[in-house]
């Protein structure tokens, strides 16, 4: 029995909850940024600049983020037959660099304070920043979750793994300011930028792997894959689904298989249970692009090509289905 998979939403609506939640990513990023660089100004604290720094590519990458996932649900056209769904991808890439950069900036930042300590002032209003930004983010980051359970949007996935790591680098920060405040020495502020810093680089080479993974065509989830088949069998017409391909490509996924029918049937027949079962398909997964290629049980000829069966037979690319 396939593991429980959870309903995909239709293109329309999961357009629709991306557009949302980008927006208010944009929204909250914009007034975290002028929140922190006022009271930044003020205070004089590194580890608050080091979070403005990071809100401030956090910005640039929501509107990134912002714009992808819109191009991204576009309707295939004449020069992208399979439509636009990997621009999501790139926006995580671009992600990924913003926050290598901003790692790169605050680590720098960081390091010339440890070596030479300047005070902090205002330690009670930049405490109060920072837990009004954590607050904000955890809220966010709580939205996203929720998306991403319904839509598995890479471009959201990779903007929720920059504010999970602000939300790190927040409490680091408060701690940080909290502990300069308290025991008077200026150097736990720098440390504090300093752990900032390696969270950073944590998040961009997390945001960067699920971006690659969807650019190198890497397969849906084994149970994602195993539902597939389960749903094209249910009819028991087709059986011995084989040469499953899957791939996602920003709210829309792409599949293709062959699959062996009684070679009796007539081809008005095998049409029809072909077609029942791209239905079966598209109702759980309501935005996938779907080719079935029958085969006559026990009569069919290996076929050729650049991804041609292996001289096993039928396995080698469906291995994990059938172990």
């Amino acid at each position: 029995m396939a593991a429980a998979v959870q309903p995909r939403l239709a293109p329309a609506e999961a357009a629709a909850l991306t557009r949302r939640i980008t927006l208010a990513s944009t929204c909250v990023a914009g007034l975290l940024v002028a929140i922190k660089a006022a009271v930044w100004a003020i205070s004089g604290s590194v580890a608050l600049l080091a979070s403005a720094a990071d809100s401030g590519l956090d910005l640039l990458a929501s509107l990134l983020t912002f714009f992808a996932v819109r191009y991204a649900a576009a309707p295939p056209d004449a020069e992208h037959r399979f439509g636009h769904g990997k621009a999501e991808a790139f926006a995580s890439l671009m992600q990924a660099g913003l926050v290598f950069a901003s790692a790169a900036l605050v680590g720098r930042e960081a390091i010339h304070n440890l070596l030479e300590p300047h005070e902090v002032r205002q330690e009670g209003l930049a405490v109060a920043v920072m837990l009004v930004s954590t607050v904000m983010t955890a809220g966010l980051i709580a939205a996203q979750g929720y998306v991403l359970k319904r839509t598995s949007s890479v471009a959201v996935a990779g903007d929720r793994a920059h504010y999970a790591t602000d939300l790190a680098s927040n409490a680091v920060a408060l701690l940080g300011i909290g502990a300069t405040a308290l025991m008077g020495w200026n150097g736990l502020d720098a440390l504090a930028a300093l752990v900032v810093t390696a969270l950073l680089l944590w998040g961009a080479v997390s945001v960067f792997r699920e971006a690659a993974s969807q650019l190198m065509d890497r397969e849906l989830p084994p149970a994602e894959r195993a539902r597939i088949v389960e749903l094209v069998t249910a009819d028991p017409s087709l059986t011995d689904v084989h040469q499953l391909r899957t791939r996602a490509s920003g709210p829309y996924v792409h599949m293709q298989m062959h699959v062996d029918l009684d070679p009796a049937l007539s081809l008005q027949q095998a049409h029809a249970a072909v077609v029942a079962a791209e239905k079966r398909i598209l109702a759980e997964f309501p935005s996938a692009d779907i080719i079935i290629h029958p085969d006559p049980r026990g009569a069919a000829e290996p076929h050729g090509g650049a991804f041609a069966e292996t001289p096993l037979g039928k396995r080698g690319l469906n291995e994990d289905l059938r172990d």
